[in-house]
């Protein structure tokens, strides 16, 4: 089997999908996505209901589309039903944004490890994503945990640290590091482009250039160390441009740039830069 990558869109990146504000019905969407040869799509359980999920799911089905799901779980026993419902539509994994949130490390440790034992007992694999207000939210927490559990797996959205820890540009050399050990525990990465203060970027004001590079280079990096770490497999990378508040807009409250057109921007770029990669001699 041949490692591969394989590119998702989000769901809620696609209502809307665009500065018109039109939001699209689900079968609409499924078709727009499929038809524009994305592999998959993510189904978010923190913007869109269970009832909704179960309809899209048999339309993306139909349309050759693999899901897969992203879970806000407020307790611990919260996130089985999500890994059931996972595993029964042949998701390649569920992300976790646990909303369980103890103050002290000490405290994170046991609510991960039961998450991780959990996956295990459903056979469904679990990540952790990289996002601001959930167990996960600071940088050096999440570093912390990384250390005291080595079966804890990451999903990297280096946007949300980007922002939240309000990294300088140039990133030093320091800061490099705490992210490439994120990256080197990563078994998906998300795809926005962020600044310093701003979660995201237009990808085409001249102002987010050395924006853009930097996350051209992150996903380099994570695309090299999981090349590394697996000689076979699938490789998710799923581009997220969320509508606003994500989404900058004007004084008329229209968006600034086509977040459509933009996710297949960076579908491309993440594609040729795996290409790029795995033409390297070794």
């Amino acid at each position: 089997m041949a490692r591969t990558l394989q590119v998702y869109q989000s769901l809620w990146a696609m209502q809307p999908h665009d500065a018109s504000g039109k939001i699209l019905p689900y079968e609409a969407i499924v078709e727009k996505v499929a038809d524009a040869g994305f592999a998959g799509m993510a189904l978010d359980f923190g913007v869109t209901s269970e009832a909704d999920i179960r309809r899209i799911l048999p339309m993306m089905a139909d349309a050759g589309l693999r899901p897969f799901l992203v879970d806000f779980p407020k307790t611990i026993e919260g996130l089985r039903p999500v890994l059931r419902m996972a595993r029964e539509h042949d998701a390649p994994f569920v992300v976790v944004i646990g909303q369980v949130m103890p103050l002290s490390v000490d405290g994170m440790i046991p609510v991960i490890r039961a998450w991780i034992a959990m996956s295990e007992e459903e056979g469904m694999p679990i990540q952790f994503e990289t996002h601001r207000n959930c167990i996960t939210n600071d940088l050096y927490t999440t570093l912390t945990l990384l250390d005291a559990i080595p079966e804890m797996r990451m999903c990297a959205d280096l946007s949300h640290y980007l922002v939240e820890r309000e990294i300088p540009f140039p990133i030093s050399p320091r800061e490099q590091g705490y992210i490439r050990r994120i990256l080197e525990r990563s078994d998906s990465f998300q795809g926005r482009v962020a600044g310093r203060q701003q979660i995201q970027l237009p990808l085409a004001f001249a102002q987010s250039q050395q924006w853009v590079e930097l996350f051209k280079g992150w996903w380099r990096d994570g695309f090299a160390s999981w090349q590394q770490r697996n000689a076979e497999g699938e490789c998710v990378f799923l581009c997220e441009l969320g509508p606003p508040e994500y989404a900058l807009t004007g004084p008329d409250g229209r968006e600034m740039s086509s977040r459509w057109e933009e996710a297949l921007t960076i579908r491309d770029w993440v594609q040729q830069i795996w290409a790029d990669l795995e033409a390297e001699p070794g």
